[in-house]
């Protein structure tokens, strides 16, 4: 049974990659893009932006998750549930920790995986508005973005 939870938390976790890309390109570039319009402005680097509120938007799916799975009896909803939380959390420490550098930590890196993670957002950033965008995955980027870094 243990083995199944894990595989239920793994899938969620991958899942979510999938769910975020498509949020990001027509959601987040699309009819909910004043809320993350001021995340592509050059100046974006405030400690809070109306783009904070999609953090609430994801969580909510894991929060319900998490307190209908654990209300009955940890079933699968719990272990979906789990897999969306951990997500949320790596991309907490992936995209505002690592990429944009909120609080000061993860700043030196020599992992080609994390340098072609970062390198793919930056391209993502060059675009100020909503059309014309690419790279809106986030652990998941095109291989392109590797190759720069494989040799070094």
């Amino acid at each position: 049974m243990i083995g199944i939870n894990i595989l239920i938390t793994l899938l969620a976790f991958l899942g979510m990659e999938g769910v975020a890309w498509l949020t990001h390109k027509y959601v987040m570039h699309g009819w909910l893009w004043n809320l993350h319009a001021d995340h592509h402005k050059k100046d974006h680097y405030n400690f809070l932006e109306k783009n904070d509120y999609f953090f609430l938007i994801f969580a909510v799916p894991g929060i319900i998750c998490l307190f209908w799975g654990m209300h009955l009896h940890f079933n699968f909803l719990f272990w979906i549930g789990l897999g969306i939380t951990i997500y949320g959390a790596a991309y907490f420490f992936i995209h505002d920790l690592f990429i944009h550098q909120r609080i000061k930590v993860m700043s030196k890196t020599r992992m080609g995986y994390f340098l072609a993670i970062r390198r793919a957002h930056k391209v993502h950033h060059k675009h100020t508005g909503k059309e014309e965008g690419e790279c809106f995955g986030m652990l998941w980027v095109p291989l392109r973005y590797y190759k720069e870094y494989i040799n070094k």
